[in-house]
Order: structure tokens, then C-alpha cells, then sequence
């Protein structure tokens, strides 16, 4: 038992402390009970000291052995019928109830079934208090008997009730409840007549009831209380009676008969008919109840009445006025009957059709009460407008208006009812016409309302013949001169009219659309334009197809305004006038022309004649001398300026100057004047008017081609004499296109078309618009087989021109007549045996087709192969033999066919029903073939445990069965003949008898022999429950020892309990279902014995508790329980174990004696061995550096001084062991740190390096900010952390500043240049970082030397073997040689140096180009490596770190002062191996019995995890996982 668990090699690890054995993982403050609630049970009636019984433990875990708990019921227990008590066990206080003794108060489940105490638990040292419920649930007991409620029963059946049928139900209760309320229902005494159900009570009726024979029985049931047949006695019982009255039988339905009458007219309270009913049945089963009208008389019109009280003879009569008119062909009339049985029985449903006395057959009746119909205005006459229909279509009835007038405009086809024109139809003349349509016996009438459809017949009328009017010149432009008026019948656009000015020329007028308004387009001048117009005025309408126009006359004349100024024709006049002119001569004339023709012109001497000399002739114009020029005043004067006026008596011209010049000489009168042309113009003026005033106008005898009809139509050719129509054309089809043409115009040549003779059937109609013959009414070859039609066309021209085509058609057969059976269904008998190839039936049919068409073929449509038809004669025969069991009733489907070959074929059925007659050929078959029916043993005697069920598919005797039994089991059942109902006739017991196979016979009555069959019942006993007692343990509870080393199957006690039962139900079986030990503990299930199961510890479980069951092998099993407490007991198999696993410590170097590390802390699982635990260093301290207090177990330093540079790390071994015989130990690893001191000063490579550079040369420029690499020195420091961070700088020998050394690196650079032969001393200095700081120094010796001059022939500089790698681990100390770069040989010197590393990394920045922070930051990252100036010997100049960087990419250039090469040098640092890991599991949980436990670490250094295990036995030999 004492396994050790350690990790190897660099893991030693202790377990930690797993949880104690107790059930409970913390410690209560104060006692708690195991439930809040508990369910415990006791019986009723139970005794004193009887105690409750719980499936959960009750009571307290004591956790604190100073406790003393104790109970109390506080609550609950008016009755004072409880007491509660405890019994400890181990660490259980059990709460035990009981019943007090001495108190009269019992228990009594059916008063009250359940208690709810509560129980206070005091701990009597603290005063603790607990509380908890405790439901009781009172268990029955079999105390009390059934009881019937009610106790007698009644029920009358009529004496056909059927068998099987349920007839009563009787109830009885009993208070108790599970096995013990169970009960069984029995007859006192036996019967084969009724059968009650044990357990429903439903009585059921096993035989025929005959009321002649038994009218009544009383029978008395019995209900027995199972639960006390288990003791051998008869059980408690109470009895019930059940009185059964027989009835007779209401066997027959009323059977109705009815003769329909046929009332007459003069009738007041007429008869319909005469229903007699009869019922066979004798007594109140066969009385007549009633007799209803139950259909076909929704306005309950029509009641059956007795012809006497109590007579079976009954009349239809009506109860109100009858309508008739809604059911112009009578009523069917649907009437039922009604007994007075009980129940009563219902007749057949019986139809009588009764008719009206005024109308026996039907009269007739229009399909619609008002046809409404459109007719257009351009109707030719005999165009159909409607075709009415009455039915039924009798065929003596005759269609007739019922006003006849003259002037009607309308005619009826008497056969049809069709309804055509007789003349032309105007809408103006009357809108509607209501036409009364009557039948020829006028019990019919309908209204034909016709609407007239306006359309464009008539043309727009002037209100005048022609028009006169007159306007004045120079009106402006839009003067009114007259209005014009027409107008039009018809209605909308047909009768809109508009107007036009329909000349041929020009006309200076304008006409408005809408309004006839004509007004001037110009400006009219008299003098230049006609005196008169002549205008034609057309008016149109908008109708449509075409408009329809009239022109009126109409004359304007031009009325003449004074509108002109006379105008001079000649202005400006120099005259010469001798001054001898003769008084009175003529001078000359002035004339003025006035192109107005109304007033003459008139001319005065306005200026200039002051002497009077002058005279001017106001008419004429003519001037002339009034006074001799040669005297007086005048003599002196020779220059004379007249100023001559010309006025029309309105208008007055400018006044014209005339200069006369008087000379001596006696010379004629010379004038000398200026033209104004006035009168050329004038003359211009006068030849344009003539013009106009003479138009060429068109002769007004022109006529209108478009307004006279001068062509009458033609039909088009060629026009087809005879069509062929087929009888099955749809209503509307087209048949053919008649054509015809017209030349003239418009509605001269607009035509429409009509079918005016031939159709008296009204079969045909054209379409009066296009032409085409249609279908109007269906067709029938069989009715009429040709026409004739009269086809006319009309124009809609003034006057109406027509021509007429006959046309034959003839009207071809389709096959739109179906075969006719004779018959409407056929019905045959025959029997079952008939014989095949038999005859039994021809069926015939008709077809009214032609042709093919009414060729007849028969098939059976039905899906049978039993007969067979002939497809010419329609025979049938039997075509198999024929079983009425199977199929008693064929019902053929018989199919007579045309043999149509171009149309659907048509087809007519037939029902054929042919009834098959018995004949006893089937023996009675039992439903199932056998029977398997299950019976309590504890049944009563009589009760029906099945229904046997035999069916004999004969009719009549045939198919009555009888039953009986050929094997009764010993006579313990029998079987009804009649009902199958199989009895229990002895009673049963399981354990004598379990299976019963018994034989049963059926058998019918058939003639001339019967047939049977038989079945096997097998009858499976059921046992019942008579386990009476069930199994009890001598104590509640039991205690049991082991110890914890124990190995798997010991026996650690043995349970046993009793059973009072005999046989399986005294036989026990034990089973461990629950406690703590359930799965560690098993228990032989026959003997009780516990054994252990799995290994156990006490350190984990001190003890355990088990529920132990004893269960009987009862058919309902009983069972008893005990608690069973088992204490392991400890032996010494543990090892001590540590808190941690390993242990990281530390402490400072050079530390003084006594200094505490570290208190290794440990504890053993064993009783009380944790306190005496010994320490002691085993391993791991040989130079006596620490010791440890062997008790407390912490570790100290000595006198002996630590130095972290000689070791920094100690692994201790610590042994902890127990004072156990024989004594158990582990060993701890304690792993030391020692922490650095600042006890170390830098140390450098070398105290003195000396190095040989080529010389520098001096560029043209100076370089100012690049520093060339010289030489790294390298300085190492044994301290760690700060105390081992260096820095770097120039002491002595850079006085000029010539050289840098970077601080961190220790790389020297020169800025300036060098000559060969120059010597540079430097000093430089290391000072570590450490408190108090400690440094060294060393010496740089530089020498200069000439640049290599490399020999023409000399071989290429080049690596040996490039590219170099190198791995190195990161604990490789400063100094450490990695390895050398090497050329090939030469006998040049060679300078190597780093320079870079990867593309995208920088390993080595050029101290020239650099600042004083600059650092190296790739393939050299932080200077961790170095390469010998002149060997090639790679370093490590730096301390490494693989987590920060662990791969190194380097470019090392060679040179010899001329050339260069580079090679790349690829490393790799390794990690090291670290001791300290931090493991992750947190504690850790772990079992000692042999097997692994996983532990998860994670190394605190490189951070990756592992896991490993490693296991020591007792032997001390690993086991790894």
C-alpha cells in the first residue's frame, strides 16, 4: 500500500493529500440532517412499537465525536400517535419513529393516509438545533369488503336483443386500494343466459331470450374481495340483484303502399293519393305511429292524414295553397312511416309524384321572363333579332305576338319562336320596342325588349334652303357676316355635326367648325375685289362607317364705303398763257380721280386768284380766263400761282399749284405738268376688279358621285350552290363566307347581308356585317337532313338596292347518337352451381346513326372474368364456375359501343345484376383458426374468459352455427351453443395445473348435410399473488470489520433475513442497492455474505455504508432492507508526501551560516503519523554546504561558504520518513539557486592585442560621418546578470579623437586616415554594471602597414569550402571558439571581418556610418559573435540567449588590402537543459493502488510542456507510465 510516485531524472515530485474517507468533504457548523424532507411508511392497524420504515437514511452524520444529538417531534402529531428515538451507529445518529403504546388512537389509512411530522434534532453540548419533515404515508391493509351501490338493478330487452350484446352494468367499491380494493363480479348461482364480467360488471347477454318461454329473470350478482381468497377463506363478499324484463320484439318495419291520384279542376279539397302501411308485428310493435312527408315539400305544403282514428290508410292532402308555378311538373314527395314499438321502427323511404289539377302533364314556360336584345338601325329586313324558347318543347306548341298591329315591324316564327325584321328600323322613330310573346295555348308568355342601336341613317338638315347676307369693305378680319344651322337626327357622333365652306376656289370667308359662323379671312376692298360671293356650305356629321354631308347655298354681297380721296392726275403745271387770251377761253382743265363710284369730283380755286382773273369750272375742271389780262391791275401782273382743291364732298385733295406765266407774245397756251400716274394705276385697279368680279366658278349643277346609289350588289363568284354541314357543328360555327361587292361609295356601297327565306327551323344566322353563315341553332341530320336558304344582300344607300343567291345545304350524319339499351337495368338469379358455358341473359340495344355509326358492338366493362358477353348478339354466359361466398353479387357493367371510325365512338352501359343463390358448400370457420386466452387462477366459477367466433359464409341454415366442446379440460370449462361463450366450470389453480388445450367444434344446420369445423384453445393459468409475508431482518441495522489491506473477495460479514412464506414465495434474494459502498462492496445473493469488490484505504475512506435488500421470488415481490456499516480499519501503507512535488529555493552566494532556504512541509495519510515525521538530506550535499532540522524540516546554510561561480545550482535530496513498523519514507528534490554577488572584475581576452592594418588612404573629401571598423576587444565577466552587463571605453592613447569604441560592443573604429608606418597606442577600459562597480583595462597596439601589392599571377582570393555553419549552446561562455573561417592558401595577409547577414537583416552596421547608439541588428544581432582580425577564428563575444534569437545568418568578408570576398556563416544556438519546471495541475489528485497517475509540467526556462510519471512499489523498483 505504500506506492511512491516520482519523476525521472530531472523531476522528483511528491503527491498531494487526496480527500479523507468520510462521506462529507467539509465539516458542518452544526448537526444538518441527510434530507430536508424524508418519505417514510407504516400500515395501518400497525401494532405499538410498530417503527416507520424510510428508503433514505434518516438521521445525522456526526462529524464532531463530542456530540450527543437527540430527537423530538414537534409538529404533526395531534393524535400523540408517534415517538421519535436515535440509535447510533459509527458516524450515524439514526432517526427512528415509532408508535406509542397504550394509546386507543390506531391508524387508519382510510381516515387519514398520510402525516407530515416535523422532528427537531438538539445537539445537548452545544445547543445546536436541526430540523427536518417527515412525510408518513399510511399503507392499506385488507380491512374492508366491496359494497354495491346501488344494490338491485332493472332492465328490460326486447326479446331479438342480439347475443353478445351488453345489457347492464352493476358497480360496486371497496375503500381499500391496490390488491387489496380488488374484486371479482360472479352469479350466485349459475346461468347460461347472462355472463357478468369479473372486474367491469358489465352483464352480457349469452343466450336467445324468447318472451314466450321466460318473461323474467332475477339474478343475483356477487362481488368478492380478492385480497382475502389468499387466506383460504371465501373473502368478503356483498350481493346485488339484477331484474331482466323480456319484451317482445318490434321485429318488423311499416311497409308503405301508395297509389297517386289525378285530381280534377273542379275539386276544391283534392285527394294526390292514397298510401296504405302495413306492420307484421303483433301488439303496439305493429300500430302505425305516424306517417311524414320527410322530403320534397320544403314549404311543408302536403300532410298524411288517416282516413279514420286508427285506420292504416292514409291521404295526401294540401294544407295551403300549393305553388305550383315554381313546380310546374308536381312534386316528388318522399314519405316515411313510424310504429309504436320501443324502439320504434322506421318504413322504407317511399316516393310519390303528385301533379297540379289544373296541368297534368307540365305546363310550358319560357326560359327567361324578359329577352333582351340589341338591334342596329341598319337591320335589313328579315335580320333575326331573338329566338325564344318555352319549355318543355312540346311539339304542338306555337309561338305568336300577343298585340298584333299593321305597323308592326317585327314577325315571329310560329315552330321556333325566332324573331326577324319585317321592314327598316329607326331609332329616331322609337328607341325601344316591347314585344309579348305568347305559347299557342297562351298558358305562356314572355317580354322581348328591343333596343334599338343608333347608327348613322340619316343626314344633317339646313334649317334654310339657302342663305343671304351682306358685309361692308374694310370690315376687319373675323367680322361675322351670318350663322348657319343643320342638324342631325341621330344620336351622338352620329348626329354631331360640324361645317365646312365647300368651294372649289378660294374665298375670302371662314367657317367656324362647331358653330356655322361664317366671318371674313380678309380685308374686302370695293374697288378691288367681287361685289358678290356665292358660297356652298357643307354640313357633316361624325358618324361612322362613314359621315353623311348636305351643302346649302349661300350669297354675300359687298356693300361700298367712301373710302377713297380724289388724287390729281397731274401736279406741279407750268402754264403759258398769252396776254391777249380772250376772256372766257379755255386755259387748260385740271382733273382729280376718285376711285370711289359714289359722288362726283368738284375743284375749287383755293389760293392765288386775289384779281379774280382766273375762273374754274367746279365740274369740269376746266379753267378759263374770267377778266382780260391786259388791263387794269392784271396788265401789271405777269405771274400768276393758283392753288387748285379737287373734293368728292367728304374728302378734299392737297391743293395742286399751277403757275401761269402771262407773255406779250402771241404764242398758243403751252402746259407743262407733272404726271402722277394716278391714273394708270387707277386703270390697273379697274381691270384687276373685272377679273375678279367674274370668277370662273364650278357649274352649281355639279353632282356628288359619293351621294347617289347607282349600283345594286353582287354577290362575288363563285358563289357555292350546295355546302355539307355536319350535324355535331357547335352553335356559331362558321360555315361559309358570302361575298359580295358594290362599286358604290361609302353607304351606297356599305353592305349587309341576311338569310330572307328557307330556314323555318331557324337553324342558320349570317353575320349582317361580314358575310359568314353561321350555326344558330344545333343541328340534327335525324330531324332534317336539308335546307334552303334565301341568302339577300342589302346596300345602305337612299334608295336601298338588294340581290338574292340561293343556297343549298346539306347536313351530314355524326355520330351524336349513343347506343340504347331496351332496358334501364337488367336483373338476374342464378345459382351459385350453374354449370359454365351456360346462357342467362341477351341484352339489345338501338343506335339512330348511320352507317358505322349505328353498328353496335357489346362488351363486360367490369373487372371480373366470370362471364363473358357476345359482342354481336350481347348473350351472356358463364364463363367460370361461381362460388356466392366469395362474390354473392355481380354486378356487370355491360358496355354497347358504336363502331364510329372517323368520330369518338360512343358507348352506353348497362347494369346487369346477377344474384348469386346459396348452396351449402362451406363448412363454418373459426375467426381466429385457434385461440390462446390467459386466466387468473383465482377466477370465479361461471365467468366467460372468451368469446368463441365461427363464421359459415352459407345464408340462411346454412350459416346458423352451434359450439361445443370436444376436449372441456377435464371438465373444467364448457362452451355455449349458441353465444360461444366458453365458461370456467371448476376453479383454477396455478400451481396444480398452468395450461389447458381444449378442443372446440362448430357446426351449421345445413341441408342435406351439415358441415363442421374445430379449433384448439389453449388456456394459460395466470398465478396470482399469495405472497402473503414478506422478508424481515432481524435489526434495521448490522455492522461489519475489514481491514484496509485486505485483498479483492474478502469476506467481510454476512446479512440474513426471514420470509414466513412457503415455496418461491419464502425463497430470498439479497442485492446491495445504495450507500457509499455501492460498486466496493458485491454480495452473493443467495447466502448474503459481503465481500469486497475493489481495494480499499482507509486514508480515503475510513468507512462505508451499504443498503442491503432481501426481496422474495413472489409474482409481486416484497422486499426488506438493513443498513449496513463497514469500518476499514488502518494499516501503516502510506509514505509520507510533501506539498510540492519539487522544490525551487534560493539563496545568495557567500551567505552566513544559519540563513533559512526553505521548510519542506509534509503529511502521512495513516492515523496520527503526520506528527512524527522525520527529515534528513540524503543526497546532494557532499561538501556539507546545508543541513536540515530532522523534526521541522527546514533546510539552512553552514559555515561553509556558496560561490555561484563554482556552482550555481544544488539538487538536494530530502527523505521524509513515517515512524510506521515497517516505516515508510519519500524523497523530495529541493533544487538550490544561488544568486549572484558582484564578486568578479571584467577580464579581457588578452591584456595586450596587437593587430596590423593596411594603411588608410586620405579621400578627396573628408569623411565626416563614416567610421571604419579597427579591432573589437572582448572582456568576460564570471558574475551573472547586471553584475556581468560591461561597457566599453577609450582611456588613453586618443588625444586627437581619432578612434570610437562602441560601449557595448567594444568594436574600435578610426574616423580619420592612416599612413603606413604610423603607431596607435590605446588604453581601453571594461567596467561591469554591478554595485560597487569593478573594472580592468587592456592595450590596443595599431600598427599601419603599406596596402599589399597582390602579384599579377596571384590566385583568386577565395573560402575554403563556403558556405560555413556552426551551432553552439546558449551556456557556451564568452571566448568560447565556434570555429574558423578560413581561404584558400596565399601568401597575401588576409583581414576578416563581419559585415551583414540575410537580405532582409542587417547583422553588421558599419561603425563609420554610425552614430554612438548604433547597434548591430541582424545576422550579428547585439555583437553576440566575433571573428579573429587576422585568423578567422569565430567567437562568442557576447552571452547568448536562444529564446531571444537561436539562429544566426553572417557575413564574414575577407581581404588582402586589394581584393574581397564574402561567404555567408549559418548557426544555430541551442537551448540548454533546465532542471526547474513549474508543474500545472494544481493540487495533484492521485490513487496509490499500482496505477499511474499524468502530471503536467512546463519547464519555466524554455516553456514547453511534458508529461511523465514515474512509480516506486514497497521494493523500491520504478514502474514509468
Amino acid at each position: 500500500m505504500g506506492e511512491r510516485l516520482t519523476l525521472l531524472p530531472v523531476l522528483f515530485l511528491q503527491l498531494l493529500c487526496s480527500c479523507t474517507g468520510s462521506q462529507r468533504t467539509e465539516k458542518p457548523l452544526a448537526p444538518q440532517f441527510t434530507h430536508s424532507v424524508y418519505n417514510a411508511t407504516i400500515y395501518e392497524n400497525s401494532a405499538a412499537k410498530t417503527y416507520l420504515e424510510s428508503h433514505a437514511k434518516m438521521g445525522i452524520y456526526i462529524t464532531d465525536p463530542s456530540w450527543e444529538i437527540r430527537y423530538k417531534i414537534v409538529s404533526g402529531d395531534s393524535e400523540n400517535l408517534f415517538k421519535a428515538e436515535d440509535f447510533i451507529l459509527g458516524d450515524f445518529s439514526f432517526l427512528r419513529i415509532r408508535t406509542k403504546g397504550g394509546s386507543t388512537a390506531i391508524l387508519n389509512r382510510e381516515v387519514k393516509d398520510h402525516y407530515l411530522l416535523t422532528v427537531k434534532a438538539v445537539e445537548r453540548v452545544t445547543n445546536a438545533e436541526a430540523r427536518t419533515r417527515v412525510k408518513v404515508q399510511v399503507q392499506d391493509t385488507n380491512d374492508l369488503r366491496p359494497l354495491f351501490s346501488p344494490t338491485s338493478y332493472s332492465v328490460s330487452l326486447p326479446e331479438n336483443t342480439p347475443i353478445r350484446t351488453s345489457v347492464a352494468k352493476v358497480t360496486a367499491t371497496d375503500a381499500d386500494i391496490g390488491t387489496n380494493g380488488e374484486y371479482y363480479y360472479s352469479f350466485r348461482e349459475w346461468t347460461d343466459m347472462f355472463a357478468v364480467h369479473p372486474t367491469s360488471g358489465v352483464v352480457t347477454l349469452t343466450g336467445k331470450l324468447d318472451y314466450s318461454e321466460t318473461k323474467l329473470y332475477e339474478l343475483e350478482i356477487l362481488a368478492v374481495d380478492r385480497g382475502m381468497k389468499l387466506y383460504g377463506s371465501s373473502g368478503f363478499s356483498s350481493m346485488a340483484k339484477l331484474t331482466v324484463r323480456v319484451e317482445q320484439a318490434n321485429e318488423h318495419a311499416p311497409i308503405i303502399t301508395a297509389v297517386t291520384l289525378a285530381p280534377s279542376d273542379s275539386d276544391r279539397d283534392p285527394t294526390y293519393a292514397i298510401v296504405t302501411v302495413e306492420d307484421n308485428d303483433q301488439g303496439l310493435n305493429g300500430e302505425i305511429a305516424s306517417l311524414t312527408v320527410v322530403a320534397g315539400d320544403p314549404l311543408q305544403q302536403f300532410r298524411a292524414m288517416r282516413t279514420s282514428p286508427g285506420s292504416k290508410e292514409y291521404k295526401i292532402k294540401a294544407v295551403k295553397d300549393v305553388d305550383w308555378d315554381s313546380q310546374p311538373f308536381g312534386y316528388n314527395l318522399t314519405l316515411q312511416a313510424k310504429d309504436k314499438g320501443s324502439p320504434p321502427q322506421f318504413s322504407s323511404a317511399k316516393v310519390v309524384h303528385v301533379t297540379s289539377p289544373q296541368f297534368k302533364v307540365g305546363s310550358p314556360k319560357f326560359e327567361h321572363a324578359v329577352y333582351r336584345v340589341n338591334l342596329s338601325e341598319f337591320a335589313p329586313l328579315h335580320t333575326p333579332v331573338a329566338m325564344v324558347t318555352a319549355l318543355p318543347k312540346y311539339p304542338h306548341i306555337k309561338y305568336a305576338f300577343r298585340y298584333k298591329t299593321e305597323r308592326n315591324r317585327f314577325a315571329i316564327n310560329p315552330d321556333t319562336g325566332l324573331i326577324t325584321t319585317t321592314g327598316p328600323i329607326y331609332a329616331d322613330y322609337a328607341p325601344k320596342f316591347e314585344l309579348e310573346v305568347i305559347t299557342s295555348d297562351k298558358k305562356a308568355s314572355t317580354k322581348v325588349i328591343i333596343d334599338i342601336i343608333d347608327v348613322n341613317n340619316n343626314a344633317p338638315e339646313f334649317q334654310q334652303t339657302s342663305y343671304r347676307a351682306s358685309v361692308d369693305e374694310n370690315s376687319p378680319i373675323g367680322t361675322d357676316v351670318l350663322a348657319v344651322k343643320a342638324t342631325d337626327l341621330d344620336s351622338g357622333e352620329n348626329g354631331y355635326v360640324t361645317y365646312s365652306i365647300a368651294n372649289v376656289n378660294p374665298q375670302p370667308f371662314v367657317i367656324d367648325y362647331f358653330s356655322g359662323v361664317i366671318s371674313t379671312s380678309e380685308v374686302l376692298d370695293y374697288e378691288l375685289v367681287p361685289r358678290v360671293y356665292s358660297l356652298k356650305v357643307r354640313a357633316s356629321d361624325w358618324g361612322s362607317p362613314f359621315r353623311r354631308e348636305v351643302e346649302a347655298p349661300v350669297t354675300i354681297t359687298l356693300n361700298n364705303l367712301n373710302d377713297n380721296k380724289p388724287l390729281f392726275e397731274n401736279v406741279d403745271c407750268e402754264v403759258t398763257v398769252p396776254r391777249d387770251h380772250g376772256v372766257g377761253e379755255q386755259i387748260t382743265t385740271v382733273s382729280a380721280i376718285d376711285a370711289d363710284e359714289l359722288q362726283l369730283v368738284r375743284y375749287v380755286i383755293s389760293a392765288g386768284n386775289d384779281l379774280d382773273l382766273f375762273e374754274l369750272n367746279s365740274n369740269s375742271g376746266v379753267i378759263s380766263l374770267k377778266h382780260t389780262l391786259s388791263e387794269g391791275e392784271a396788265a401789271k401782273i405777269s405771274f400768276h400761282s393758283l392753288r387748285i382743291t379737287a373734293s368728292d364732298g367728304e374728302h378734299e385733295t392737297e391743293p395742286m399749284v399751277m403757275n401761269i406765266t402771262v407773255i406779250t407774245a402771241r404764242k398758243p397756251v403751252q402746259l407743262k405738268c407733272v404726271d402722277t400716274g394716278v391714273a394708270t394705276m387707277l386703270a390697273e385697279k379697274l381691270l384687276h376688279g373685272t377679273k375678279i368680279h367674274s370668277p370662273i366658278e364650278p357649274d352649281d349643277t355639279f353632282m356628288d358621285v359619293h351621294s347617289v346609289n347607282r349600283y345594286s350588289p353582287q354577290f362575288t363568284e363563285p358563289f357555292p350552290s350546295v355546302i355539307e354541314v355536319r350535324e355535331d357543328l357547335q352553335v356559331g360555327a362558321r360555315l361559309v363566307h358570302l361575298s359580295a361587292t358594290d362599286t358604290d361609295s361609302g353607304f351606297n356601297g356599305k353592305l349587309v347581308y341576311v338569310i330572307s327565306g328557307g330556314d323555318t327551323e331557324s337553324r342558320f344566322n349570317v353575320d349582317m356585317n361580314t358575310g359568314w353563315l353561321l350555326v344558330h341553332a344545333p343541328l340534327d341530320r335525324e330531324t332534317t337532313d336539308h335546307y334552303t336558304l334565301n341568302i339577300t344582300v342589302y346596300d345602305l344607300g337612299i334608295p336601298q338596292k338588294s340581290s338574292s343567291r340561293l343556297l343549298d345545304i346539306t347536313i351530314l350524319d355524326a355520330n351524336d347518337n349513343s347506343p340504347q339499351f331496351l332496358k334501364d337495368a337488367y336483373l338476374l338469379e342464378i345459382s351459385e352451381n350453374t354449370p359454365v358455358g351456360t346462357e342467362i341473359i341477351q341484352v339489345d340495344s338501338t343506335d339512330k346513326d348511320q352507317g358505322d355509326n349505328g353498328v353496335v358492338r357489346y362488351s363486360i366493362l367490369a373487372d371480373t372474368d366470370q362471364f363473358a358477353i357476345n359482342e354481336l348478339t350481347g348473350v351472356v354466359t358463364v364463363k367460370r364456375p361461381m362460388d356466392r361466398e366469395v362474390h354473392p353479387v355481380y354486378v356487370l357493367k355491360i358496355a354497347a359501343r358504336d363502331q364510329a371510325p372517323n368520330d369518338p365512338q360512343l358507348v352506353s352501359t348497362v347494369l346487369l345484376k346477377v344474384i348469386l343463390e346459396d348452396v351449402n358448400d362451406n363448412p363454418p370457420k373459426f375467426i381466429p383458426r385457434n385461440y390462446r386466452v390467459k386466466a387468473r387462477e383465482d377466477l370465479p366459477i361461471g365467468t366467460v374468459i372468451m368469446w368463441l367466433e365461427a363464421h359459415d359464409p352459407d345464408v340462411g341454415p346454412s350459416s346458423q352455427v352451434r359450439y361445443s366442446l370436444i376436449d372441456n379440460g377435464d371438465g373444467n370449462f364448457e362452451v355455449d351453443k349458441i353465444s360461444g361463450a366458453v365458461r370456467i366450470l371448476q376453479s383454477l389453480d396455478y400451481e396444480k395445473k398452468q395450461v389447458y388445450n381444449l378442443t372446440a367444434k362448430a357446426k351449421d344446420k345445413g341441408k342435406p348435410m351439415s358441415l363442421s369445423s374445430t379449433c384448439f384453445i389453449e388456456v394459460d393459468v395466470v398465478d396470482v399473488n399469495e405472497n402473503l409475508y414478506r422478508p424481515w431482518f432481524p435489526s434495521f441495522v448490522d455492522k461489519g470489520f475489514i481491514k484496509e489491506n485486505a485483498v479483492i473477495g474478502t469476506s467481510v460479514m454476512k446479512v440474513t433475513a426471514q420470509d414466513e412464506d412457503k415455496g418461491r414465495d419464502g425463497e430470498i434474494r439479497y442485492s446491495i442497492r445504495d450507500g457509499s459502498g455501492l460498486g466496493i462492496f458485491t454480495i452473493d445473493e443467495e447466502t448474503g455474505v459481503i465481500k469486497t469488490q475493489e481495494l480499499l484505504d482507509h486514508e480515503t475512506t475510513p468507512h462505508y455504508w451499504l443498503t442491503v435488500y432481501a426481496t422474495d421470488g413472489g409474482v409481486v415481490p416484497l422486499s426488506a432492507f438493513v443498513e449496513v456499516y463497514v469500518e476499514v480499519q488502518d494499516v501503516n501503507d502510506n509514505a509520507p508526501q510533501t506539498l510540492e512535488p519539487v522544490y525551487y529555493p534560493s539563496v545568495v552566494e557567500n551567505s552566513p551560516k544559519d540563513v533559512s532556504i526553505i521548510q519542506i512541509e509534509a503529511v502521512d495519510l495513516d492515523s496520527r503519523a503526520s506528527d512524527k515525521l522525520s527529515y534528513k538530506i540524503t543526497s546532494g550535499n557532499p561538501q556539507g554546504f546545508f543541513t536540515i532540522n530532522p523534526k521541522t524540516g527546514l533546510v539552512t546554510t553552514t559555515s561553509r561558504k556558496l560561490d555561484r561561480e563554482q556552482q550555481d545550482e544544488h539538487i538536494l535530496e530530502i527523505t521524509v520518513t513515517d515512524p510506521g513498523i515497517p516505516a515508510k519514507f519519500t524523497t523530495v528534490r529541493v533544487i538550490v539557486k544561488v544568486l549572484d554577488e558582484n564578486d568578479n572584475r571584467p577580464q579581457f581576452l588578452e591584456k595586450i592585442y596587437k593587430i596590423k592594418l593596411p594603411e588608410r588612404e586620405k579621400p578627396e573629401k573628408e569623411r565626416a560621418l563614416k567610421r571604419d571598423p579597427v579591432y573589437r576587444v572582448i572582456a568576460s565577466d564570471r558574475d551573472k546578470g547586471v553584475n556581468a552587463e560591461i561597457s566599453y571605453s577609450i582611456e588613453e592613447g586618443d588625444e586627437h579623437g581619432k578612434f570610437f569604441i562602441e560601449p557595448k560592443t567594444g568594436l574600435v573604429s578610426c574616423k580619420k586616415f592612416s599612413s603606413a608606418g604610423e603607431y596607435d597606442i590605446l588604453t581601453i577600459k571594461a567596467v561591469d554594471n554591478g554595485r560597487p562597480q569593478k573594472s580592468s583595462t587592456c592595450r590596443l597596439h595599431i600598427e599601419w602597414i603599406p596596402k599589399p601589392e597582390v602579384p599579377a599571377d596571384a590566385p583568386p582570393l577565395a573560402f575554403e569550402e563556403p558556405p560555413f555553419s556552426f551551432s553552439v549552446m546558449e551556456s557556451d561562455p564568452v571566448a568560447h571558439m565556434v570555429g574558423v573561417i578560413t581561404t584558400e592558401t596565399s601568401d597575401m595577409p588576409v583581414w576578416f571581418e563581419i559585415t551583414g547577414g540575410d537580405i532582409e537583416e542587417v547583422f553588421y552596421i558599419a561603425q563609420m556610418a554610425c552614430d554612438l547608439n548604433c547597434t548591430a541588428a541582424g545576422g550579428n544581432y547585439d555583437s553576440r559573435f566575433d571573428v579573429g582580425k587576422a585568423s578567422g577564428t569565430l567567437i562568442v563575444a557576447r552571452p547568448l540567449d536562444a529564446e531571444q534569437k537561436s539562429n544566426y545568418n553572417l557575413t564574414v568578408e575577407a581581404t588582402d588590402g586589394t581584393r574581397s570576398v564574402s561567404t555567408q556563416v549559418i548557426g544555430s544556438v541551442m537551448k540548454r537543459l533546465s532542471t526547474e519546471v513549474d508543474f500545472v495541475t494544481d493540487p495533484f489528485f492521485f490513487t496509490n493502488k499500482g496505477r499511474c497517475v499524468h502530471l503536467s509540467a512546463v519547464e519555466k526556462y524554455e516553456e514547453k510542456r511534458f508529461r511523465t510519471a514515474m512509480m516506486k512499489g514497497k521494493d523500491g523498483s520504478p514502474y514509468r507510465c
